[in-house]
């Protein structure tokens, strides 16, 4: 019965792309029904018989929508819009993290560090819901770089500045100066790892390709430096970003001193690897949003309520942002980067980590943590509600058919 189910989800995932094509439903949506039907509504399937499965499924998920959506970017363009992602990025962080925190420490009742600390979780954007969304919605090129980079970025400093929380829980007090530093350096970091990473693969690909089966080589070695960066307490999220950027644009890293490591001229890949990693990611974003479906608890009614609520509020903060710093951008830019900020993979993992510290304690080191998770688990949930509603609203505005061909996604 697994394996029909497994292949039949398949089946439908193809089916919902193509409904999303004509009908403008979100797949997103689709797929996550499939796995609360599955789940919590009929029990087939609970979250503690995947325990094993979801984390591995999920960062796998994870690493190759971002390295996939590093091989498709343009690095010429992605240092054009550079500053004005940085800007995006910056301002809706620290704004969605205020807001969220008001709205637990006045409405909901937490403490002050708890409401920051559940901010923190939900101030990011889902990378591996974001990133499908915007490859189907052909929006340009522009917002699509903007997105992207964004989701990548804002996922890191939500998992630095969360930690820091939980130490500070631990301590006593949250070092301010810390957290900024252990940002930067995850970033820097990060990027060097995967700028290296792709110079020295790409340089290495001639070769590879020589070797019989080695089509899957170039994933493993994405798994492997995902890990290391990951293990060393760096975003193994950015490396792979970094490393697909670099596997798609090698004319820009033809330096001397690459020359002079005598591993072979840098390689672009092939249109029949490009297709293969896209098919990948197609069965890991199935899998992943069904997962989801099934991860998502319905036990308490209020922390739905509040989930919503600071969903809402995040949405709404959100577009008065982009109203005020997207002055320059047209109507279809502000509107995609408004609207495609749902919550996912990065915020569910670091709202189950407060009850893994009162376990591993056997104390209440950070008070309401099991409210907070079943909160940030409201808050996802309900934001991809609200994204896929507001996708399937505003379809008509954001898929043009009269975009110039550098600015459509193929």
């Amino acid at each position: 019965m697994t394996y029909i189910f497994l292949g039949l989800l398949i089946f439908c995932a193809h089916l919902f792309n193509a409904w999303f094509s004509r009908r403008r439903i979100p797949d997103v949506l689709l797929l996550m029904g499939i796995g609360i039907l599955v789940g919590p509504v009929a029990g087939l399937i609970t979250p503690e018989q995947l325990s094993n499965v979801g984390p591995v499924l999920s960062s796998l998920t994870l690493l190759f929508i971002l390295f996939d959506s590093g091989i498709d970017m343009r690095l010429d363009l992605v240092r054009h819009y550079w500053t004005g992602v940085v800007q995006v990025t910056l301002l809706s962080f620290v704004v969605s993290l205020a807001a969220a925190a008001l709205v637990c420490y006045f409405v909901v009742g937490l403490g002050l560090q708890s409401s920051l600390m559940l901010g923190t979780m939900v101030a990011g954007t889902g990378a591996a819901i974001v990133i499908p969304l915007v490859n189907q919605m052909r929006v340009t090129e522009k917002a699509r770089i903007t997105l992207t980079l964004e989701s990548a970025i804002s996922g890191m400093m939500a998992i630095v500045i969360t930690l820091a929380f939980i130490e500070g829980f631990k301590m006593g007090n949250v070092s301010v100066p810390s957290m900024v530093g252990r940002v930067l350096a995850s970033v820097i970091v990060s990027l060097i790892i995967g700028l290296a990473g792709g110079i020295f693969w790409s340089s290495m690909m001639e070769r590879i390709r020589k070797l019989e089966n080695s089509m899957f080589l170039t994933p493993a070695f994405v798994f492997v430096m995902y890990g290391v960066t990951d293990l060393i307490g760096f975003s193994g999220a950015i490396a792979s970003l970094t490393f697909g950027l670099v596997l798609g644009n090698p004319e820009y890293f033809q330096l001397s001193f690459v020359r002079k490591l005598k591993l072979g001229g840098m390689s672009p890949l092939m249109d029949n690897e490009k297709s293969f990693f896209k098919e990948f990611v197609f069965i890991l974003k199935t899998y992943f949003f069904v997962y989801i479906g099934i991860s998502i608890p319905f036990t308490n009614a209020w922390a739905f309520i509040y989930g919503a609520i600071i969903a809402a509020v995040l949405y709404l903060v959100r577009f008065l942002l982009i109203v005020i710093v997207g002055r320059e951008n047209t109507p279809e830019e502000r509107l995609s980067v408004s609207i495609l900020i749902p919550k996912g993979l990065i915020a569910a993992v670091l709202a189950s980590i407060p009850e893994q510290v009162n376990l591993a304690a056997g104390t209440t080191i950070i008070p309401h943590a099991s409210l907070v998770k079943q909160i940030t688990y409201a808050v996802i949930f309900c934001s991809i509600i609200f994204c896929s509603i507001l996708v399937l609203l505003t379809s008509k505005r954001l898929i043009r058919h009269d975009l110039p061909e550098a600015d459509k996604k193929v």
